[in-house]
C-alpha cells in the first residue's frame, strides 16, 4: 500500500458525546464526482469512471457502504436523467441503499447562456432559464429531494458589457419566482463564486451578495459556502460564524484550493482552515444546544485521483477534522477569552488540531460494523477492477462518449 496503514487504538481520545455528534454527520456525494472530468483544456479518462447514472449510483453506494456516512447522492438536472424518469431514479437509488439528495440546475452549458441566464439582456433567455429552474423544482419534488442548489455562471468579462444593477434586479426576480414555486418542505441554497467563468464581474460574487439574494428570495433560501470559491486570504470561518449567527448558513460544498476555485480534495491544502470552520460550527451548535440544519456536500474535481478513492479520502478527512473540532474545550476557551489570554485561547485550538484521532475513528467505525479503514477496504475489494472491466467495453462501443 502506498500509504500508511493506521493501527487502531483506544476510542477514549474522543468523548462519547463527540462520537454521537459525528455519527449524525451525513455527507452528500455528487453524481458528477464519479464521471470522467478534466480542465477547460481537456478531459482525463479513467478506466473505472462512471458512464451512466446507474454507474454513478453504484459508485456512490460503494462509498456509503464503506463509510456509513453518505446516504444521499446529489444529481444534476441535465446530466442524470433516466429513461424511466424520476421514479426509475428513485427506485435505482433505493435499491442501492441510497436516497437522491440535492438537485442542481444547469444554467451554464447551453449556448443561449453565453451572455448569462437569469441576467441575460434577452428576456426570452431569462424566461428559458427560469423555466429550467422551475423544472428542477419539479424534479426535486419527484425524487423527494428537499434541496435546490442554485449556482449561476452569470457575469461579464469586460467593462461596460452589462448593466450590473439591472442584472441584480433580474436575478432577484428570478430567484423569488422559483422560491415561491417551491413546496414548504424544500429549501433553496444560493452559491457564490468570485470569478470564473466571468472575469470582470460575477453576478453573485460573495457571501454578502448571496445572503442578500437569499433574503430577497424568501424564508426558505439560505447561503451555500463552497470552500474553494474564495479569494486568497479569505477568512472562511468568519463567514461561517457570521452566517450561522444570522440563521442564513444553509450548506457547504467540501473541497479545497491553493490559489482560488481549485476544487481540490478537502483538507489537502489547508486542513487547519477546515478544522477552524468546524470549530465555528461547534461553537454555533453549542450556543443553540442542537445541531445546525446544514447540508454537508462534496463538490470536487477528481481529475487525477481515482474517483471513489478520492471520495472516500474526503469523507474520512472531514470526519477526522470534525472530530478534532469536537475536542476543543469550549468552556475553557471562553474562560481564556474572558481574561484576554490570547496565547491560551489559541493553544486550545492547536492542541485539539494536533490530536491524532485516526486510531480512535478506526475503533469507532469497527464498533459500528464498518471497515476500520475505508480506503484500505476499498483497495482490497477489487471494486475498481470490476468496474473497469464492465465499463471499458461500453466506453469503446460508444466511441468514448459519456452519459
Amino acid at each position: 500500500m502506498p500509504y500508511l496503514v493506521v493501527m487502531p487504538s483506544s476510542c477514549s481520545v474522543i468523548p462519547v458525546h463527540a462520537l454521537a455528534r459525528l455519527a449524525r454527520l451525513e455527507i452528500e456525494i455528487p453524481s458528477w464526482g464519479f464521471a470522467d472530468t478534466g480542465t477547460r483544456f481537456g478531459k482525463f479518462l479513467q478506466d473505472a469512471a462512471a458512464l451512466t447514472i446507474h454507474d454513478k449510483l453504484d459508485d456512490a453506494a460503494q462509498v456509503h457502504r464503506l463509510t456509513g456516512a453518505c446516504p444521499r447522492m446529489a444529481v444534476h438536472a441535465l446530466w442524470d436523467s433516466t429513461p424511466g424518469g424520476a421514479s426509475e431514479l428513485v427506485a435505482a437509488a433505493r435499491a442501492r441503499g441510497l436516497r437522491i439528495g440535492s438537485v442542481n440546475p444547469n444554467l451554464f452549458e447551453s449556448q443561449c447562456y453565453r451572455f448569462g441566464s437569469v441576467t441575460n439582456e434577452d428576456p426570452s433567455v431569462r424566461r428559458a432559464a427560469i423555466t429550467h429552474l422551475l423544472h428542477s423544482v419539479e424534479l426535486a419534488q419527484a425524487v423527494d429531494s428537499r434541496t435546490l442548489v442554485v449556482w449561476l455562471a452569470d457575469g461579464t468579462n469586460y467593462p461596460g458589457q452589462g448593466h450590473i444593477a439591472r442584472r441584480k434586479r433580474w436575478c432577484m426576480e428570478a430567484l423569488r419566482e422559483v422560491h415561491d414555486a417551491m413546496p414548504s418542505s424544500m429549501q433553496m441554497l444560493i452559491e457564490y463564486k468570485p470569478f470564473e467563468p466571468a472575469f470582470y464581474h460575477t453576478d453573485i460574487a460573495d457571501w454578502g451578495m448571496a445572503q442578500t439574494f437569499a433574503k430577497h428570495a424568501g424564508p426558505r433560501a439560505k447561503v451555500l459556502i463552497d470552500m474553494g470559491h474564495h479569494l486568497p486570504g479569505q477568512n472562511v470561518e468568519h463567514i461561517v460564524a457570521f452566517l450561522a449567527d444570522e440563521g442564513m448558513l444553509g450548506g457547504f460544498h467540501f473541497n479545497d484550493s491553493h490559489y482560488a476555485d481549485d476544487d481540490l480534495t478537502t483538507g489537502s491544502i489547508d486542513p487547519y482552515r477546515v478544522f477552524r470552520i468546524f470549530v465555528a460550527i461547534c461553537e454555533a451548535e453549542h450556543a443553540l444546544g442542537r445541531d445546525l440544519p446544514i447540508e454537508y456536500m462534496i463538490d470536487q474535481s477528481h481529475n487525477l485521483k481515482p474517483k471513489i478513492e478520492a471520495m472516500i479520502q474526503t469523507v474520512v478527512t472531514v470526519q477526522e477534522l470534525f472530530a478534532k473540532a469536537l475536542l476543543v474545550d469550549l468552556a475553557a476557551l471562553d474562560a481564556a477569552r474572558s481574561k484576554h489570554d490570547v496565547v491560551a485561547a489559541e493553544e486550545f485550538l492547536k492542541h485539539a488540531f494536533a490530536t491524532d484521532v485516526r486510531g480512535a475513528l478506526c475503533d469507532w467505525r469497527a464498533a459500528r460494523g464498518l471497515p476500520a479503514q475505508p480506503l484500505v477496504a476499498h483497495r482490497t475489494s477489487n471494486y475498481e477492477a470490476r468496474a473497469a472491466s464492465d465499463r471499458l467495453p461500453r466506453k469503446s462501443s460508444s466511441g468514448g462518449s459519456y452519459a
